[in-house]
């Protein structure tokens, strides 16, 4: 195992890019199709050579622009899975995790050795006989779990290893996976657009966007209090930016003033940009503006209307700035006492201390 140190710049793809992941810690990378996870991590792998820039894998210098160097990827000690398996078709289950090791010029006995122990690990030694084309999708990728560890990297790069399970499947791979890497202390980086991959195996998590790292925190404080609108949609929560002008109050670039809570220690010194959090469930409906007088009033009308589990989710039109509008979680009895539908004009009510102003993601 070894730390990870990534400073790039593709000009093609518009990634520019400074990464790192301490020895033992798992990353999860999160962002929209396109931002550039996959790019980060050819980069780490030695798939991609960047423009200019340095990777570091512990002490080594694997890339150096400056100074020419580019360790080839067999010789990076790098295991990438992904969520297709890959395995050798001509060869059987406990052959295609013996590969790795007797590629490093273990001998074959302790070879099989080996594998039969990393089978054993991932629940699969049952399936040492077997070829590939025999294998379910979720037993396909256990196999070629046991075969990347079996390689003893010094970094695991997994991308997306749960897309193309079954819902069924998904759950056991990933309560595997979270054993094995938290057990063993692996590093490992993890691309994922599923929040549930995040909370059970990463214990930071980073977003991507336009090739940039917007944002960066342990995993319980971005999805719990997340600063860019990705974070906030994967985390299932709405998200306003803007400015500070006033302790307790964030002015949108738009105009629209809101008031939330903010920490004790940041209240008073808080200023310039920000950003304000709340719930779909902390969002009340009105057909008509309350009497009373809540901070946060928001005239809306519905777009779109969604089934979530047990609550029928309402969201507005987009804001002026692009980003996805207000959501709100309410009953179906709430949606057939209040004729609520598509193109309907209503009021957003959120209480301000409903509403977390949090500092903007520098």
């Amino acid at each position: 195992m070894s730390s990870v140190s990534v400073t790039a710049r593709i000009a093609q793809r518009d990634v520019e890019i400074e990464f790192d992941v301490a020895e033992g810690e798992v990353v999860a990378l999160l962002g929209p199709n396109g931002a550039g996870k996959s790019t980060l991590l050819d980069l780490i792998a030695g798939l991609a050579t960047p423009d200019t820039g340095k990777i570091t894998l512990g002490a080594d210098v694997v890339t150096d622009t400056a100074r020419g160097i580019h360790v080839p990827p067999h010789a990076r000690g790098v295991a990438s899975l992904s969520q297709s398996a890959l395995l050798f078709p001509h060869l059987s289950v406990a052959e295609n995790v013996a590969f790795a090791p007797r590629s490093r010029g273990v001998r074959r006995r302790d070879a099989r050795a080996l594998a039969q122990s990393w089978l054993s690990a991932v629940g699969a030694l049952d399936l040492a006989g077997r070829r590939p084309a025999q294998l379910s999708g979720g037993q396909a990728q256990r196999v070629a779990i046991a075969r990347a560890l079996a390689a003893e990297p010094r970094v695991l790069l997994l991308d997306e290893p749960m897309a193309a399970l079954d819902v069924e499947t998904a759950p056991g791979l990933r309560r595997l996976l979270r054993t094995v890497l938290r057990e063993q202390r692996r590093t490992a980086v993890v691309v994922t657009h599923d929040l549930l991959d995040a909370l059970a195996m990463a214990d930071t998590v980073v977003v991507v966007e336009s090739g940039r790292i917007v944002e960066r925190g342990p995993t319980a404080d971005v999805l719990t209090s997340p600063r860019s609108a990705f974070a906030a949609q994967i985390a299932g929560v709405n998200l306003l930016t803007g400015r500070v002008d006033a302790p307790g109050s964030l002015t949108t670039a738009w105009g629209l003033r809101v008031f939330g809570h903010m920490d004790g220690a940041q209240a008073e010194a808080m200023t310039g940009d920000a950003v304000a959090v709340f719930a779909p469930s902390a969002v009340a409906v009105h057909l008509e503006p309350p009497r009373a007088s809540p901070r946060n009033i928001f005239p809306v009308t519905i777009t779109t209307m969604d089934a979530q589990g047990a609550y029928v989710r309402l969201r507005g039109a987009d804001y002026p700035d692009g980003s996805p509008g207000t959501a709100a979680d309410v009953t179906p009895a709430a949606v057939a006492e209040l004729d609520l539908e598509p193109g309907r004009a209503v009021y957003f009510v959120v209480k301000s201390q409903e509403m977390a102003i949090h500092p903007a993601v520098r």
